[in-house]
């Protein structure tokens, strides 16, 4: 049995991230250097998948016994739900999962749903020293959004602002809030920069270059000792909206480290196995991030 195992680990199995597109996802790197330090036999790959090709995709993988897990990305992680058996945990309070775990049950396979971005958030930016209760904003009202907006819950803020370009595509958000009984307010996206500048935890959702032009608005307001920035997108990095808010006196946390941290979580749902330090350690080597200081 390998050391820190809890149960059957998977033998000769397979797991993978999908989405679409997918070719710049850093998730093989994380999986294949956990199973490495853990001993377990688990091939990781990405597969594209668009949304109107999941039920096909997964419906092919109905008769393949090989298969763990899959990590979900955009913008799959609330289509997925209509895939699944069952939803756990934050994933059925949100109704959108990034995980997907194939439990055999007696001989029959079933499907369990999860949503480990919202432990990814939760983990990253306490790492980076947000502390209880942050007066905190989101960037963005897509699916990633929802997993924000449970994180802030848990981290003890009993309000959110989110700010969106067009106040009708927050509805994740809003539902998420309802969900987990946080108050929310939306707002538009050009009231942001003067909004955020004293913010304790900032979570921008955008996709890669998208916060951009908000960046160009920070830059022209004066450093505010700013609080914690997580910017879920990591390539390219660093993003012009991190060298902007590292400048004006901030941290800033990589979506690499969310990735990470989310990534940490599936990989103990897939295994079986504990994932400590040691493991912990060479995910980061495996992506470039510095190990942990604790």
């Amino acid at each position: 049995m390998v050391p820190g195992q809890r149960g059957t680990v998977c033998v000769s199995r397979r797991a993978a991230v999908l989405g679409h597109p997918i070719s710049h996802s850093k998730s093989p790197a994380l999986h294949t250097a956990a199973y490495a330090k853990l001993g377990v036999d688990i091939g990781y790959s990405a597969i594209d998948v668009t949304v109107a090709g999941l039920p096909a995709f997964m419906e092919s993988l109905r008769e393949d016994g090989s298969w763990c897990g899959l990590s979900v990305t955009m913008p799959l992680k609330s289509a997925m739900v209509r895939e699944v058996d069952e939803v756990r945990g934050a994933g059925a309070l949100l109704g959108v999962i990034n995980t997907v775990v194939f439990e055999n049950d007696g001989g029959t396979v079933r499907r369990a749903g999860y949503n480990t971005d919202v432990a990814g958030i939760v983990e990253s930016v306490r790492y980076a020293g947000v502390a209880s209760a942050p007066r905190a904003a989101i960037l963005g009202g897509g699916g990633t959004s929802a997993a924000a907006v449970a994180a802030v819950q848990q981290l003890g803020a009993g309000h959110v602002d989110v700010f969106v370009r067009d106040a009708g595509r927050a509805g994740d958000a809003e539902a998420a809030a309802a969900a987990v009984g946080i108050s929310l307010s939306v707002r538009p996206l050009t009231e942001a920069a003067s909004a955020v500048a004293g913010t304790d935890l900032v979570i921008s959702t955008f996709p890669p270059r998208a916060a951009d032009d908000l960046a160009g608005e920070l830059a022209a307001l004066p450093g505010t000792g700013a609080g914690v920035l997580l910017d879920v997108a990591y390539d390219p990095w660093p993003s012009r909206i991190a060298e902007v808010w590292r400048g004006h006196g901030g941290a800033v946390v990589p979506g690499l480290e969310m990735l990470m941290y989310q990534a940490a979580e599936q990989i103990r749902l897939f295994s079986g196995c504990d994932v400590d330090t040691a493991v912990i350690d060479v995910m980061c080597d495996s992506v470039g991030l510095p190990r942990r200081v604790f």
